[in-house]
């Protein structure tokens, strides 16, 4: 390689802050370590010189105060309307939020709402996402602040069309609305498309028809050629970044950089979350940790750098839905380690104590029941019973006076029983086996003598 040329990459490298993994640190958790000592264990276990939040925190951003670590910020949903509707709204945001940090705080990056478009409860919203995103630019501008760059993250889901990599396109709802005057904005600003891509959540999805090994970056035989462009894909990883990269070019910006805001794997999940365990999650990590520190690119973009934030810091116990949403951490909420893992990319398998071994990756069969988690919080059990009855359709009969579920007399038995029943009753609509964190999914069988517990 020519030396102008490797100045030029060094050049590049340094301007971009160089290493390309962060970590997003996420505050949804009853019990985390506090913002001081969270920015230490990522400074000394983590070893990390970037991180993304979901606010704009100031116990965090204080304590990031000279630090070498670059930070990105976020504007939350409920504020686009506002902060796009006038430049005064604006100023007085970044005033407020920014200013006072930067730039002893190393303040990188504004994100404009998270996963926007894929959130039909905001569909008015949508229109107004990139008039706050000039907006915010304008005030760092008018303020004299140039290195902050300002994008929005977004999902897989705002494609109609992934596969193969190279028909990736945009959603017609918001592919000339929204997409397009987004991505004008970015190449004019020179910043970033941020997009949150979960392989996992996608194999999930389609048990069988692809290799759990691809996804994990442990694929040795198999490859997948796109039948269009003829290009070899050997994970899934790299067929969802290509299929936004495609995207982005049948609306005419096909160089447009992209960032991986969120990625990660769960360590654990609820009952039939198939492959949610800590040796899958070890092994995606690790593996994406060494893929990204080579600069491998895609085969759409190969020999590129892209900057990624693994999701996430903690286990966070209370983000509400299936069991996954909580197990994403690299850490427990206390500071241990989930598992061992090298975020240099450094370290070889052959070096890390044995995980251990995976006991779901196949699709579970069994029965289901939901309970009060050991250890809940009494005091707390009796509201969410009386909510759980309030639905009605006959959820709490069987524990009246008299009935067969009535004993043991407790709010604990009454409520394991409202919770299963209401889960068994709302599942199929979008009820969750969580009740605020007091309920957990078991395969253990909680009926006693009469009392039986309808299962899934």
């Amino acid at each position: 390689m020519k030396l102008g040329v490797v100045l030029l990459l060094l050049t590049i490298m340094s301007s971009c802050g160089g290493f390309p993994i962060g970590i997003n640190y996420g505050q949804l958790g009853s019990n985390l370590s506090s913002p001081l000592q969270s920015i230490n264990l990522i400074q000394t276990l983590i070893k990390v010189s970037r991180i993304k939040i979901y606010d704009t925190n100031p116990q965090i951003l204080h304590a990031l105060t000279n630090t070498k670590i670059q930070v990105s910020v976020m504007l939350p949903n409920q504020a686009i309307q506002n902060i796009s509707a006038t430049q005064e709204a604006s100023d007085s945001w970044v005033k407020t939020n920014i200013l006072p940090f930067y730039p002893l705080t190393r303040i990188r990056t504004i994100l404009v709402g998270n996963e926007v478009l894929s959130d039909s409860s905001i569909e008015p919203t949508w229109t107004m996402l990139v008039p706050a995103m000039q907006n915010i630019k304008r005030s760092l501008r008018a303020l004299g602040i140039h290195n902050i760059k300002v994008g929005t993250p977004l999902a897989m889901d705002v494609l109609k069309a992934s596969f193969p990599p190279s028909s990736g396109a945009f959603r017609d709802d918001i592919a000339e609305t929204v997409m397009r005057p987004l991505l004008q904005f970015l190449k004019k600003t020179k910043s970033f498309f941020f997009l949150d891509a979960y392989p996992y959540l996608t194999w999930a999805d389609n048990l069988g028809s692809i290799d759990l090994n691809y996804t994990l970056f442990m694929n040795q035989t198999f490859t997948y050629k796109d039948p269009n462009s003829g290009l070899v894909y050997r994970n899934l990883l790299d067929q969802m970044v290509d299929a936004i990269v495609s995207a982005m070019a049948k609306l005419g910006y096909p160089r447009i950089r992209i960032t991986i805001a969120e990625t990660g794997w769960p360590n654990a999940g609820d009952v039939d979350q198939i492959g949610a365990n800590i040796y899958n999650a070890a092994h995606y990590n690790r593996n994406l940790i060494r893929k990204l520190t080579s600069r491998e690119g895609t085969p759409m973009r190969p020999n590129q750098t892209m900057f990624t934030y693994i999701f996430s810091l903690y286990n966070e116990d209370q983000k509400p839905g299936r069991g996954t949403e909580r197990h994403w951490g690299l850490l427990y909420p206390n500071g241990s380690r989930v598992f061992e893992i090298d975020l240099n990319g450094r370290k070889l398998d052959s070096e890390y104590e044995p995980l251990p071994e995976p006991v779901n990756n196949e699709e579970f069969k069994g029965k289901i029941w939901c309970v009060v988690v050991h250890g809940a919080n009494v005091s707390a059990v009796g509201p969410a019973l009386d909510h759980a009855c309030a639905q009605g359709n006959g959820t709490c009969d069987a524990i009246k006076s008299g009935r067969e579920c009535y004993e043991p007399n407790t709010i604990v038995g009454h409520a394991s029983y409202a919770f299963n029943a209401y889960w068994q009753r709302f599942r199929k609509s979008g009820g969750t086996c969580y009740f605020d964190g007091l309920a957990e999914q078991t395969a253990v069988d909680p009926s006693h003598g009469s009392c039986n517990y309808p299962a899934a």
